[in-house]
């Protein structure tokens, strides 16, 4: 699943330091865990990767991604944040930005993100 939020018309996205995507930029995200809740797995890995207290919204939509043979159907989530400017990477993320449109062009970013955020009009790329 993933965490979309966009303060001040910017994007939080994420450099992966794991697999999938060593190197990319992306949103937050990760795996939901045995017995836990979507909402309680993207509130989690926004903590984990970002440091910020992060509540679940609404339901954005479904992606499929494949990566190393392997695919993957994501979850994608909005989620409101009270205090933004305390964001730092951890985790399995080493760097994050709060991107701007013109950031786009120079972060190499995962596959299938801008379309999916022009898809559901989350950012006018």
């Amino acid at each position: 699943m993933g965490a979309v939020f966009v303060w001040e018309g910017k994007l939080l996205l994420i450099e992966r330091g794991k697999p999938p995507a060593v190197g990319f930029w992306s949103i937050p995200g990760g795996h939901v865990e045995h017995g836990e809740s979507w909402q309680d797995a993207v509130e989690r890995e926004v903590i984990e990767e970002t440091a910020l207290k992060a509540t679940c919204g609404d339901l954005i939509g479904w992606v499929e991604r494949e990566s190393a043979g392997q695919r993957y159907l994501i979850a994608d989530f909005k989620i409101d944040v009270a205090n933004p400017h305390v964001a730092k990477p951890g985790d399995d993320a080493t760097d994050l930005i709060f991107a701007e449109k013109a950031d786009f062009a120079r972060l190499k970013i995962t596959s299938g993100l801008a379309d999916f955020l022009r898809k559901y009009e989350l950012m006018d790329l």
